[in-house]
């Protein structure tokens, strides 16, 4: 039982120390305060102390107390010659995830770096425990897709703490503004404008789009769907646009996509899909629907997944660089590590967009068409 408590006062001290609460030179809460704040001795205070100041994380002041080390000097004396880089995405094993990973493994391996994944499931307090991970090692440099982009992370301050260990850093696939980083992502926006223009040119007038909005690609591509209604004129019914986060996956786009296939006759003739992954969960309420794709109803899908020609109806999607993406974002990373710990030097980097492209396939087909297998010449985009 005190270890279990010794271990705790151990590991606040140690996660205060990481996100930036305690910076080197500043005294920690008296032994006093650590016994009333966790309700344990004195004696398993100075345990959790004393260990934390032979693993060099506090060093004590005769007469004056225990104070935050300063690790990163500690850091480069006990760095081994081996560099390494953390990559953390959102999920490695799912979707698109293992492609990303495999570009960027591939590139730093070759560079002879040592590679650690890590997997925040789109979830903060994993990030935060990911994080702390991070910098308790010694990672030379860190490829990071931010846990739901859309929202102000409380997060932000592990971000700042790698730049004062002077560890570079790069977002993939979204960003979160404020900290203006080096990134490599596609252009979202411009992705959900071709998957609704694709609809609209085909004579789709009644278009639903769906949306996962606490993660920034999602928000840009709601962004671009809606901009292709306004420029080409059609009116955008709110009902026609469905949002929903991380922890809703799939329910709600689910549940309201068959109640508007229940609504005739104003059900949508054309959905734009946040990615391929929901497209295939909405194709099943379709189906349940006993309604066929395209004759009944066209959809588009996003990233170009392997979902995209795994079913027997064939998805319409944007083009996602995947690999390519995780190439690009390792070569990054590598020339900033070149670079030292100069944060200016690592933003004359510049940030890179992948610019996308449309798909086509057999969901979509033309209004009012009798064939479901419409010309594509007759419909592709220009990007």
């Amino acid at each position: 039982m005190a270890e279990t408590k010794y271990n705790k006062v151990k590991g606040w001290i140690k996660s205060k120390i990481l996100d930036g609460t305690y910076a080197p030179g500043q005294k920690i809460s008296s032994e006093s305060e650590l016994m009333k704040q966790f309700d344990i001795s004195r004696h398993t205070v100075r345990i959790a102390i004393g260990e934390l100041v032979n693993e060099g994380w506090l060093y004590r002041e005769q007469g004056a107390g225990t104070f935050c080390a300063d690790r990163s000097t500690m850091q480069e004396v006990s760095h081994s010659e081996e560099k390494r880089i953390a990559i953390i995405t959102t999920y490695i094993s799912d979707y698109i995830f293992p492609s990303i990973i495999r570009g960027a493994e591939a590139v730093i391996r070759e560079n002879r770096y040592q590679v650690s994944l890590f997997s925040t499931n789109n979830d903060h307090e994993n990030e935060r425990q990911i994080f702390e991970t991070i910098l308790s090692q010694r990672f030379d440099g860190v490829i990071i897709e931010p846990t739901r982009s859309a929202t102000t992370s409380p997060n932000l301050n592990y971000y700042l703490k790698l730049e004062l260990l002077g560890i570079p850093y790069i977002m993939i696939n979204a960003i979160f503004d404020e900290l203006e980083p080096v990134s490599v992502v596609m252009d979202d926006e411009k992705g959900g404008y071709l998957q609704t223009e694709h609809l609209i040119k085909l004579g789709h007038r009644n278009i639903a789009g769906f949306f996962q909005t606490d993660d920034l690609q999602g928000q840009k591509r709601m962004k671009g769907f809606l901009k292709a209604l306004r420029v080409n004129g059609l009116p955008i019914n709110p009902q026609n646009i469905i949002t929903y986060s991380t922890y809703e996956k799939f329910s709600k786009p689910v549940q309201l996509l068959s109640k508007m296939l229940d609504s005739a006759p104003d059900k949508p003739t054309g959905l734009v899909c946040y990615n391929d992954e929901l497209a295939m969960k909405l194709l099943d309420v379709i189906r349940q629907k006993e309604m066929i794709v395209p004759a009944d109803i066209s959809m588009v899908g996003f990233d170009d997944s392997f979902f995209a020609e795994v079913s027997e109806v064939k998805l319409t999607t944007i083009e996602h660089p995947k690999s390519e993406l995780g190439k690009r974002a390792a070569e990054m990373i590598i020339e900033m590590v070149s670079k030292g710990k100069n944060f200016k030097q690592w933003h004359d980097i510049e940030s890179f967009v992948f610019d996308p492209k449309l798909v086509l396939r057999s969901s979509t087909k033309r209004v009012g068409s009798t064939s479901d297998k419409e010309p594509l010449e007759e419909v592709e985009m220009d990007t």
